[in-house]
């Protein structure tokens, strides 16, 4: 039994879940095409519905079947990574929280009425989460060399999303910058060590400031604040 939880625990649960999640939701948002309509990035309904679910319901929502086939091998190998890495509760708290963030800047900073949603809010902080262990494991070759083969990815598609007007860029910036103050904020289980405390405290203030500005500075796109 010890043997068989101690396996259970180290399997990437919360990865598998997100997973389930957005294929649930993909397969019933194929069939009911409303699910889609009610849960993405759409800034006119946050500001003036109030529907405030739509910082969180985006991450588990696709446009496509390509878009969700490309975020869902991502998550499975990077998530798996990542989880590992940082730990279950840290690895939940990062994926949640950075699509929170991606989703909070696409509010404040895409044009009126333009509709965003998608995993990669999540997965851009999941980035920039494996981005920051460079900055605490500069002597550890494994971690520079993944390290280095992230930000290349992470660079590329960056560019990328400047050219494409189908790429939400403003949600994927977000989410990156929620993903390195997480990866701050959280350390790593049994590595606090390398963590400043107070690194790890200014980054939690500043997540808590930059997600509270975003959001003041969309209502106040959509002129409910003056």
């Amino acid at each position: 039994m010890n043997t068989f939880m101690k396996k259970w625990r180290n399997q990437p649960f919360f990865t598998y879940l997100f997973l389930a999640i957005q294929t649930i939701v993909f397969i019933l948002g194929y069939l009911t095409p409303s699910i889609q309509i009610s849960g993405v990035m759409y800034g006119p309904f946050v500001a003036y519905m109030h529907e405030y679910w739509r910082f969180v319901t985006p991450i588990f929502l696709h446009f496509g079947l390509a878009h969700f086939a490309i975020n869902s091998v991502i998550l499975y190998y990077m998530g798996q990574q990542v989880e590992a890495i940082y730990g279950h509760s840290r690895f939940f708290g990062l994926y949640m929280l950075s699509g929170i963030m991606g989703n909070a800047m696409s509010f404040a900073f895409n044009q009126a009425g333009v509709q965003s949603a998608g995993a990669s809010t999540s997965l851009f902080g999941l980035f920039g989460a494996f981005l920051i262990l460079g900055l605490h494991f500069k002597n550890d070759y494994r971690i520079q060399a993944m390290v280095r083969q992230f930000a290349l990815f992470v660079g590329l598609n960056l560019v990328f999303g400047l050219f494409d007007q189908s790429i939400d860029i403003w949600g994927h910036i977000g989410g990156i910058i929620g993903g390195l103050l997480l990866g701050n904020l959280f350390a790593l289980p049994k590595n606090y060590g390398k963590y400043s405390i107070h690194t790890r405290i200014i980054s939690g203030v500043l997540f808590v400031f930059l997600l509270v500005i975003f959001v003041i500075y969309g209502l106040k796109k959509y002129q409910i604040l003056v």
